[in-house]
């Protein structure tokens, strides 16, 4: 392509970034003499149908939403010279967050709410615009020099009132770490996916690690119903106790138990970081086994923790109004194998989580027999996936 211009009007530049779908390089617009951000499609998937569908529902979904915490669509085409097919996106001259990451390890508190805000007034338009990111992670979130945060690749988006989709059942899209647990499992994503996903996101902004560590899906999956992710005041100083129940809300297994919208997420992070604790969700009827339980009826079985095993210092007192104690779940920070209790009828509490200094620790309950049936759905999915 080098010397010829994209689409008779852009002059490709230097490579930005690439994945196995596309590259995104840096291009001018000759015709109006600006920058922009040209994405194009690997060439061996020009001819697959699958994906030029999806590359062209991604210039179209996002090319509705025009919002500043959004990165703006300008443009989309086929090049028949190069044979490739392209999006042209606004150019943001800064860094994305996994950049910023992987310089700096973790941010302060302060720095990183105030990219993760921006990030939820551009979700918040995006759904109630109907469209489902469905691929929130930090190296969508692009903050420019001026600070300004973009939401970008909306790449495998979905309209959310369109009827067909893309995405064919139990097939998995999205970088695994940022899965929320439906999306794990090849469950369709919604807004509150999203939700879950940005909420993985600030959790890492705020420890410098993942909630969840995991190489396969099925290791994703397995650990989303055993664990509990450790809270971030037990990590990070800075961080209070009601900014980590509001960011453990966003993480919660069943969508119902987090946010109705990324507006309200804001404003839990925000109130959070004041020492406001967040508003518990409305109660609701668990929909499957391996939900979990309303704060009102949680479950609080205990045992006893290994003997000599470390455990991080116990919760400060709770606030008035606080998150109750069976929503604040922990699990310890130093490596401890999981246990497997097998309780009558075939009902298992996996996962170990540090309560506090008494010497117990709290289990999450979930139905056994569900997630041996996801163990072999997921190395179904996976079968199909690599084949």
């Amino acid at each position: 392509m080098s010397g010829a211009l994209l689409g008779g009007r852009y002059e490709p530049g230097r490579r930005l970034g690439s994945g196995g779908m596309s590259t995104v390089v840096l291009a001018v617009d000759r015709r109006l003499e600006r920058p922009v951000a040209i994405k194009l499609l690997a060439e061996h998937l020009a001819d697959d149908d699958q994906f030029v569908s999806r590359f062209r529902r991604e210039a179209l979904a996002a090319a509705k939403l025009v919002h500043p915490n959004i990165v703006q669509v300008y443009d989309s085409g086929f090049d028949e010279a190069s044979h490739r097919h392209y999006i042209v996106m606004e150019f943001v001259d800064g860094q994305s967050g996994a950049q910023i990451l992987k310089e700096r390890g973790m941010l302060p508190v302060a720095e990183a709410l105030g990219i993760v805000a921006q990030a939820c007034r551009g979700l918040d338009y995006a759904h109630r615009g109907g469209v489902v990111h469905r691929d929130v992670k930090p190296g969508n979130l692009l903050r420019s020099e001026d600070g300004v945060v973009k939401l970008a690749d909306f790449g495998i988006a979905k309209a959310v009132s369109e009827e067909s989709s893309i995405t064919q059942v139990g097939s998995v899209l999205g970088t695994a770490a940022y899965l929320a647990p439906e999306q794990a499992t090849g469950q369709e994503a919604d807004a509150r996916s999203d939700i879950y996903s940005l909420g993985v996101v600030t959790y890492q902004f705020l420890s410098g690690r993942l909630p969840y560590e995991a190489t396969t899906l099925t290791e994703l999956a397995l650990k989303q119903q055993r664990e509990a992710p450790a809270l971030l005041d037990q990590i990070n100083p800075e961080v209070t106790p009601e900014l980590a129940a509001a960011v453990d809300r966003a993480l919660a297994l069943d969508p119902q138990d987090r946010y109705a919208s990324a507006e309200e997420l804001r404003e839990a992070l925000t109130d959070g970081a004041r020492g406001i604790a967040p508003h518990a969700p409305p109660p609701h009827a668990a929909t499957d086994a391996t939900s979990v339980a309303p704060a009102a009826t949680p479950v609080q079985q205990r045992l006893p923790v290994a003997p000599g095993a470390s455990r991080p210092a116990g919760p400060p007192a709770p606030r008035p109004g606080a998150v109750p104690a069976a929503r604040r779940r922990r699990r310890r920070l130093a490596p401890l194998l999981v246990l497997l209790l097998v309780l009558g009828g075939g009902i298992a509490a996996l996962a170990v989580v540090a309560a506090n200094q008494s010497e117990t620790v709290r289990l999450r309950q979930v139905v056994y027999d569900e997630v041996d049936r996801t163990v072999s759905e997921l190395q179904q999915l996976i079968r199909q996936n690599t084949q």
